[in-house]
């Protein structure tokens, strides 16, 4: 009798045993809320060296002799003058290259480009100038490397022989690749040349955008596209301000503008960062269509950045004085949304594109906060709603997660009437551990939520990690969860340059050469790429799987895909031990799907321009039986199941 009884609890542990210690009931013949279209995608700010220097393919810096010192970013010699009075009202200067007066000697000027210029063997690059005079200009590439006598390569000559301007062009191919060349124009001969607007494109460009970096986007597939940015919309005074009809037109005569990302609030950072504004609104438009996401542009509320000026009430717009603003405002709209008869409409098709871009958001303000921000937000509001109703219109709750402004400013959002409002939060590990039901309860009525700005932050490393894109794979469970109230998220930042950031984490980063997506770039790419259509109910004991306690560090979400017939479960365990998963589904049965998973055994590790695929998702198959999936989620591991349905 004691051994049967020793036989029977044995059989009763092993059965147990084998039992998963998680069951996610999985309503799949109940679709939920619409999950919308714009719920993943980006933020562009020109932070980091994010456009020029970055997006923006030209090479060159300093191009048109704009910046508070005409040559920064540019060594001269031999007989070099600045001078005004050119060809472009808005960049006044240019530069005369006379004759050196010595037969041996030789009067130019050649540029660093951002951190040097990045050329590759057999790749051609477009170069071009407006000049006016009589003589010739070689165009060389120069190796900037550490031996006395530098080397020019790649040369070819510019005849001018006219007394008005005009732009010359030449394409130059590489015959070797270089992280850190210059490029060195020089007057050949006693002529004499002005030139204005040096420029240096590698052809392979995107509509004047790096390749890889447009290519980097376009694998996001995002559903909405935010620019300019946050800060530098506000600008750390109001006169640097991102002002976005000073970016549209002739890109010569386009004005250069301080970034306010060359102070980092007391001190300064790249004393030779300004915007070009090359990268312009019209290119913004165009981009968001090329990679058929939602146009979201920021603009100035009148305040100028609070973190700067916050003892400085004179530094912003008195509500009386907001008429330009407000102007601009409604300009935007017509600019990419009015027919071709309209002023702003005009000047669109101008550029090339006279079909409207179809522009439905517009954030007024960034992170802006207390009693200044709704007075001035509602004369915006009620002249956009007066012209454009249907215009969504985007608010903020400032630059906090929780705590006073946030508290003040959310009723004040929904006193006033916006559409959505833009929470950012920049927080450490044990936040987003600690937020995994934070949209649950947030009342269904009123403004939706856009998740504008967000990362992990590590406390103590504020890098990018492995850890930290777990644990923002982890708190997207929430956002999926509650599709009906969060209708758009975009990480940020999204850009940096590995020679100049000023901030990290950040999504994407590159060399003068190459691209890297970090881990937190496959977490964005594994969300957008199974958005879904619809969310499902999953829950684990009658509640969401969100970390809370007893689920051993487990975040879930689900949703189905009416396109595909799918169903798409996402799970983050975010604890040190292996996990036991059924995923039960009613009402359906399953098919063979796929599995996805990122993982790495280092919280630590992330992918690098040494080791770009250090990190990436694996793909394998799994197989179902009946309604329910067994499976088994390592340690610190996200993945996403994708499992057809009958």
């Amino acid at each position: 009798m004691k051994n049967l009884t020793s036989l029977i609890a044995a059989a009763l542990l092993a059965a147990a045993c084998s039992q998963p210690a998680h069951i996610f009931e999985i309503a799949a013949d109940k679709p939920g809320a619409e999950i919308q279209s714009t719920m993943y995608g980006v933020f562009f700010e020109d932070i980091n060296f994010g456009a020029d220097g970055g997006l923006y393919a030209d090479m060159v810096k300093n191009r048109s002799f704009e910046f508070p010192n005409a040559f920064m970013g540019w060594e001269t010699f031999g007989n070099v003058e600045l001078r005004t009075g050119g060809p472009f009202p808005r960049n006044p200067h240019y530069v005369h290259l006379g004759y050196s007066g010595h037969s041996d000697k030789f009067s130019g000027l050649e540029n660093e480009g951002f951190f040097g210029m990045g050329l590759k063997e057999g790749a051609k690059y477009d170069f071009s100038v407006y000049a006016r005079g009589t003589g010739s200009l070689r165009v060389a590439f120069v190796d900037d490397d550490t031996m006395e006598e530098r080397q020019m390569f790649a040369e070819d000559t510019l005849f001018v022989s006219d007394p008005a301007w005009k732009k010359y062009t030449l394409a130059i191919e590489s015959p070797l690749t270089i992280q850190d060349a210059h490029l060195r124009l020089t007057l050949i001969g006693d002529g004499s040349l002005d030139i204005e607007h040096v420029s240096l494109f590698p052809q392979d460009s995107w509509n004047g955008l790096r390749a890889d970096l447009v290519k980097a986007l376009e694998d996001l597939k995002p559903g909405v596209f935010r620019f300019p940015g946050g800060c530098i919309v506000e600008g750390a005074e109001l006169s640097t301000r991102y002002q976005w009809k000073n970016s549209v037109g002739p890109v010569e005569n386009r004005p250069l503008n301080e970034n306010r990302w060359h102070y980092t609030f007391d001190y300064k950072l790249f004393p030779d960062y300004f915007q070009s504004y090359g990268l312009g609104f019209y290119e913004y438009f165009l981009l968001c269509e090329h990679l058929g996401a939602e146009p979201l542009p920021v603009i100035s509320c009148g305040l100028a950045c609070q973190f700067q000026n916050w003892d400085k009430p004179e530094a912003h717009v008195p509500v009386k004085d907001l008429g330009p603003y407000i102007q601009d405002a409604l300009d935007l709209v017509e600019f990419a949304n009015g027919a071709v008869t309209t002023k702003w409409g005009k000047v669109r098709a101008d550029m090339g594109h006279p079909e409207p871009f179809g522009m439905k958001y517009l954030a007024v303000g960034n992170e802006q906060w207390d009693y200044l921000y709704p007075e001035r937000l509602v004369p915006f509001v009620e002249a956009l709603r007066e012209a454009y109703p249907d215009l969504k219109i985007i608010g903020t709750s400032g630059p906090d997660s929780e705590g006073k402004q946030f508290e003040y400013l959310w009723p004040e959002m929904r006193r006033i009437g916006v559409d959505l409002v833009d929470e950012h939060f920049y927080r450490p590990e044990s936040w987003f551990l600690a937020e995994g039901t934070r949209y649950d309860d947030y009342p269904r009525e009123g403004p939706k939520v856009f998740a504008g700005e967000y990362a992990c932050h590590g406390k103590g490393k504020k890098w990018n990690h492995f850890e930290a894109s777990l644990l923002e794979a982890a708190f997207m469970t929430d956002i999926e969860r509650n599709a009906d109230i969060v209708h758009m998220a975009t990480y940020a930042p999204l850009f940096a340059h590995v020679k100049g950031w000023q901030w990290r984490p950040d999504l994407i980063w590159f060399d003068n050469l190459e691209t890297v997506r970090s881990c937190s770039y496959y977490v964005q790419q594994l969300y957008s790429l199974n958005k879904g259509t619809n969310v499902l109910s999953l829950t684990m004991d009658g509640k969401p799987v969100a970390g809370l306690e007893g689920q051993d560090g487990l975040f879930a979400s689900a949703v189905c895909d009416s396109g595909t017939g799918e169903v798409i479960v996402k799970i983050a365990n975010t604890s040190a031990e292996a996990q036991t998963v059924r995923l039960e589904f009613s009402g359906v049965s399953l098919g063979a799907g796929k599995l996805f998973s990122l993982h790495s055994d280092d919280p630590d590790a992330d992918n690098s321009l040494e080791e770009p695929c250090k990190v990436v998702p694996v793909e394998s198959a799994v197989k179902a039986s009946g309604s329910s999936l067994d499976a088994k989620v390592p340690a610190q591991t996200f993945q996403v199941y994708r499992i057809p349905v009958k």
